[in-house]
């Protein structure tokens, strides 16, 4: 049946196609001339002869020979081409009469005029009526033509008679006035350029017309001759291609209609220029020639519609099918294998719990399972639309629609049994689990029941109603007839279950035995007639404890619950009896405010809940229904390549961040609904989990650029579709972005409403943290933005601050005209402050759209924190600072955008330096204090090692440096003098060493001032290099103890232990070790000297550290 109409289909094509092929077969072989004017247009323009237009009286074509003086000169070849051609142009009819020529000889001679009739009369390819001969004017040529054409008349014996006339008006006698040319005396309009063209013009669209019948002819062979592909690819592909080609064809046609409309619009123009203007009949004879080529094209196209609009519905047809069949093949592989993995779940369940987790394993499977069902079925229904539109291929539709709604059906009906059998299984094992429960809860009582109270009738008959009351039980917890069961489950009884029914009926046999001979003996008990017995009461251990908690065990446990909640809830009670007592001793309008405040914070404290849990619930939509379905092997077919085994890069940690606010954080804000104001603590307590967003920060450039580059992927369109979003995935994906910054709003909007609140310290430093989590973020976002680091960025330490200066330099290594152009030209950088380093970086152009607009960081040099030193104001300019290097060889000039900017970035800088200082000074200490150990005398003890480090870093930097007054001791057993070349040599200036730039200023400070006189103690007082002068005179006590006097002029070398220190005698050069406090600094102030600056102001790590190589020698600007 298909075959036949597939065969209908393609006889109806065919017929078209002939009908086409015979349209364009009339305009192929129309009678079109073998010359085209375009072939011989040099020789018509010559004008030796000329077709006019006009008619004799019998309607005879007129064929003008103007006078030609080169006429004997044109050969034979363009002569005959020219007759050959001007006399095919009239239609046969009128060439059928015959042509008359008029030759125009005028101002010729007779000779000429004999040789030209002769010639014309040899050569001329059509028939004549009347050859009219204009002889020439002059007298003799006159009188001489009348003569020879007497004479020589035989040799003008022709088919047609030959008249000579002698003047125009006597060739009006035979032609009217109205058919000849304006030259010969007549009327006719006629421009011989304007024909040439319009000649031209014609046969070109006549050809066009030809070309583009030729053309649909064999389009149409092609179309005819196509055979359907089998598969969808080949079939769009093939529909394309002669959708394509039927487009070109299309154009050619309107391109050729355009032709020749604008021709026709060209031969009707005289007319319409003028309506008096005459048309002659050659005019009229290309109109209709024109119009007969434009009514074939017409008829051409409107044929080749026809056909396309079938070939066209038969392609389209033809990809409906392959797409019913393709999606048939791949739903029927699906429903085939999901019915495989049906057949094969065949598990009843061994347990209750198991029987519950498969249940819930086939509901699962059965969701799964419901998008290819459903779409097995829209496929059926698809079919059924495509046969009530009368599709071609009814016969092998038909049959794929009953077999798929058989397979779903089947799926279905498998499903339902599943579930039936597995709800059989569930209620044979709950029968059997309540049956093994009454066992044991048989048991236990049996087993519970006093002996001693049971001597006794009454005992024994309360203990026989214990029992019968039990038994009662059974009627709906046991099993009753195995038989019973055996028949009513017989449709899941597998060797497994049959053995455990029949252990759980043994088992309960065994109960009911045991309780019937307890019901026997009890009845014995009863039934004696003996003296009461006196109860003994039992001994502890042969009490049975019961698994139940006793009532008293729970009232005590809801009182020690009871107990904890009140503890739980007592700061909120103590806060609002706080609040309540308050609020009773001042005046109403204060009463009012404090409840206005309460209510403002319950608002702000349900924004952050609602918004909160409107968060959690967006961040689960997205993970399930994005991120779960990319492992959805039903959805593997719309991911595309660039996709796959990426998600973790499109979602960062999205994950771990639900798991945080649903599990915890939602959960603490909502135990502090009641008390708003305390809401602080949650995020304090969980600021160390915070920081999961800035691992999803530094990932969004990524996502992002991903996402660009599989927007399109149909994959997010269907989980959109599916999940019913208004807003694509990228939207959902900057929620984790956005809730980061909505914490500090709503705590800045709570701290408002809650100034004199108990938790007001608490929301203060939670805003500080979040504002810090939120800078960390935003730096970590510039951090790895840096390329060309050769290190690793996190050995630098933490990152301080970031930001764009603009920078000079100074160095003193280089070229002194670098230097001077240097000053002058500002390099942009942009500076990362770490704990231990300070990078420059210059900032790239900013590409890209989103997170790849932010900037990149080209990384050119970086200065270790150990090396630098500051100088906090520079002349001229309140937002310059500069940062040097090793004893300013580097010096960098830094312009902050504003002072507020270089005033925070000095600030942070003076941390990192002083906690350096702090640091190196407490290694000090701690070695002082190891060697003070193994001295004979004792240190004082105000010189506590660990002073200085309990004083505030702050006070070291705001006070003025005071004199060096330290007491000190020499100890008998003295240190070693310093080895050649070590200690100070490298760094310190002698007395006379030029200071530049004019030396220190006054304001400038050693960092050993009397703060850290008092830190370091009496015994350890803190080498400042340089000139000192001894005050106190000291007896040499040891070989290496050098004799001193009053006044003397010394040079500290190195610090030795226990307030000693190595120095050289100026005067005679001779070294050893003096107490420190028999010194008086000489130069208060050492150009030499590590400092910390405050105003002034240079600021630099002192050196209390072994290694000679971070001691710097700082020079002001």
């Amino acid at each position: 049946m298909t075959l036949s109409l597939i065969s209908l289909l393609s006889q109806d094509v065919t017929a078209l196609w002939l009908l086409l092929k015979t349209s364009a077969d009339e305009i192929m072989h129309q009678d079109i001339v073998p010359l085209c004017a375009a072939d011989i247009q040099e020789q018509l323009k010559k004008r030796f002869a000329y077709l006019s237009g006009g008619r004799g009286q019998d309607g005879s074509p007129v064929i003008t020979f103007p006078d030609y003086p080169a006429f004997s000169e044109i050969p034979d070849k363009e002569f005959q081409n020219v007759m050959t051609y001007l006399t095919s142009i009239p239609s046969l009819q009128d060439a059928g009469i015959g042509f008359i020529l008029v030759i125009d000889r005028r101002q010729d001679k007779w000779t000429s005029v004999k040789a030209s009739v002769l010639r014309i009369a040899a050569s001329f390819p059509a028939n004549l009526q009347l050859v009219l001969v204009l002889r020439p004017t002059g007298f003799f040529q006159r009188t001489l033509s009348d003569i020879a054409f007497k004479f020589n008349r035989d040799d003008f014996k022709m088919k047609v008679p030959v008249m000579m006339l002698g003047s125009v008006p006597e060739l009006h006698g035979y032609i009217d006035k109205s058919q000849l040319t304006e030259d010969l005396g007549g009327t006719l309009d006629y421009c011989h350029s304007r024909w040439l063209c319009h000649r031209t013009a014609i046969e070109s669209f006549a050809l066009m017309v030809k070309q583009t019948a030729q053309m649909l002819q064999t389009f149409g062979t092609e179309l005819a001759e196509t055979e359907l592909p089998n598969d969808v690819q080949s079939t769009s592909l093939v529909l394309s291609v002669h959708t394509e080609k039927k487009a070109k064809a299309k154009e050619d046609l309107q391109l050729a209609r355009k032709e020749g409309n604008s021709i026709l619009e060209s031969l009707r123009e005289p007319l319409a220029e003028s309506t008096s203007h005459s048309v002659n009949q050659d005019q009229l004879d290309n109109q209709a020639t024109v119009q007969r080529l434009l009514a074939q094209l017409n008829e051409t196209e409107a044929a080749f519609d026809e056909f396309w609009a079938k070939h066209q519905q038969k392609l389209e047809q033809c990809l409906q099918l392959r797409h019913f069949e393709q999606g048939f093949r791949e739903v029927k592989t699906t429903l085939d294998s999901m019915s495989q993995k049906i057949a094969a779940f065949t598990d009843v369940g061994n347990s209750l719990a198991h029987v519950q987790h498969l249940l819930k394993d086939l509901t699962s499977f059965e969701e799964k399972s419901s998008v290819a069902v459903d779409r097995a079925r829209a496929l059926s229904l698809e079919g059924q639309q495509l046969i009530e539109n009368k599709h071609y291929a009814v016969d092998s539709i038909h049959p794929k629609c009953e077999e798929l709604q058989h397979l779903c059906d089947h799926f279905a009906s498998e499903i339902t049994r599943r579930r039936a059998l597995l709800s059989k299984s569930l209620e044979l094992h709950s029968l059997l689990e309540m049956s093994m429960k009454w066992c044991d809860e048989g048991i236990f009582l049996l087993a519970s029941q006093p002996v001693d109270k049971c001597q006794s009738q009454d005992g024994a008959e309360a203990a026989l109603q214990e029992i019968e009351k039990f038994l009662e039980t059974g009627a709906e917890n046991k099993i009753q007839e195995l038989n019973k069961i055996y028949k009513e489950y017989e449709c899941i009884l597998n060797q497994d279950l049959l053995e455990h029914v029949q252990k759980v009926f043994q088992k309960q046999e065994s109960t009911e035995e045991m309780f019937h001979r307890r019901q026997a003996s009890l009845k014995k008990l009863a039934a004696k007639q003996t003296r009461p017995v006196q109860p003994v009461a039992p001994r502890p251990e042969a009490l049975t404890k019961s698994p139940s908690p006793s009532p008293g065990s729970w009232r005590s446990s809801e009182n020690s619950s009871s107990e904890g909640s009140a503890l739980r809830r007592g700061p909120y009670r103590r806060a609002k009896s706080e609040m309540s007592e308050t609020r009773q001793g001042r005046s109403s309008s204060t009463g009012d405010e404090e409840e206005n405040l309460a209510i403002l914070r319950r608002h702000v404290m349900n924004e952050l809940l609602d918004t909160e849990r409107a968060y959690v619930e967006e961040l689960l939509c997205v993970l399930e229904g994005y991120a779960a379905e990319m492992d959805n092997p039903l959805m593997a077919h719309l991911i595309s390549t660039g996709l796959q085994n990426k998600k973790s890069i499109l979602f960062g940690n999205m994950e771990e961040i639900y798991h945080f606010h649903n599990r915890i954080f939602l959960r603490e804000l909502e135990s502090c609904i009641d008390c708003p104001e305390l809401v602080g603590r949650c995020f304090l307590e969980r600021m160390e989990e915070f920081q999961i967003y800035e691992k999803y920060c530094q990932n969004k450039p990524r996502s992002e650029s991903l996402w660009r580059q599989c927007s399109d992927c149909p994959f997010f369109q269907e989980c959109q579709k599916k999940l019913d979003h208004k807003l694509s995935l990228d939207s959902y994906l900057l929620k984790p972005v956005q809730r980061i910054t909505k914490y500090q709003l709503l705590l800045k909007e709570m701290l408002k409403y809650s100034k004199n609140c108990e938790g007001a310290e608490d929301l203060q430093e939670a805003l500080s943290s979040i504002l810090g989590i939120l800078k960390a973020v935003n730096d970590s976002m510039h951090l790895i933005a840096i390329t060309g680091y050769d290190g690793n960025l996190s050995d630098l330490g933490k990152l301080l601050m970031q930001g764009s200066f603009s920078v000079w330099t100074d160095h003193k290594k280089g070229h002194t005209k670098v230097k001077e152009l240097a000053r002058f030209k500002p390099m942009q950088r942009h500076l990362f402050l770490h704990e231990k380093a300070v990078l420059f970086c210059k900032k790239r152009e900013e590409n890209g759209e989103g997170y790849e607009k932010a900037p990149s960081y080209s990384y050119k040099q970086s200065l270790n924190m150990t090396a630098v030193g500051i100088t906090e104001n520079v002349k001229g300019d309140a937002k310059k600072f500069e940062i040097w290097y090793n004893a300013r060889e580097e010096v960098y000039i830094i312009q902050a955008p504003t002072p507020e900017i270089k005033a925070a970035w000095v600030n942070e800088i003076r941390k990192v330096l002083t906690s350096q200082l702090q640091a190196c000074r407490e290694a000090s200490q701690h070695r002082a204090l190891e060697q003070s150990h193994s001295l004979p005398l004792p240190a004082p003890s105000s010189t506590s090692p660990t002073k200085g480090s309990t004083r505030n870093v702050k006070k070291l930097e705001d006070r003025k440096t005071d004199p060096l007054s330290l007491e000190g001791y020499v100890s008998s057993s003295l240190p070693k003098p310093p080895e050649k070349g070590k200690g100070w040599s490298k760094t310190s200036h002698s007395l006379e060493a030029p200071e530049e730039d004019g030396g220190w200023s006054s304001a400038e400070e050693l960092i050993n001032s009397s703060d850290a006189e008092e830190d370091c103690g009496v015994g350890s007082k803190k080498l400042a290099p340089g000139k000192y002068t001894v005050v106190m005179g000291d007896e040499k006590e040891g070989p290496d103890t050098l004799a001193m006097r009053s006044g003397d002029m010394v040079e500290v070398v190195e610090e030795g232990a226990e307030g000693l220190w190595y120095v050289r005698d100026l005067t005679s050069s001779k070294e050893g070790w003096v107490p420190a406090s028999s010194l008086s600094t000489l130069l208060g102030k050492s150009s030499s000297a590590q400092c910390l600056s405050s105003s002034g102001k240079t600021h630099c790590a002192r050196q209390l550290c072994p290694e000679p190589a971070k001691i710097l020698s700082p020079e002001p600007v």
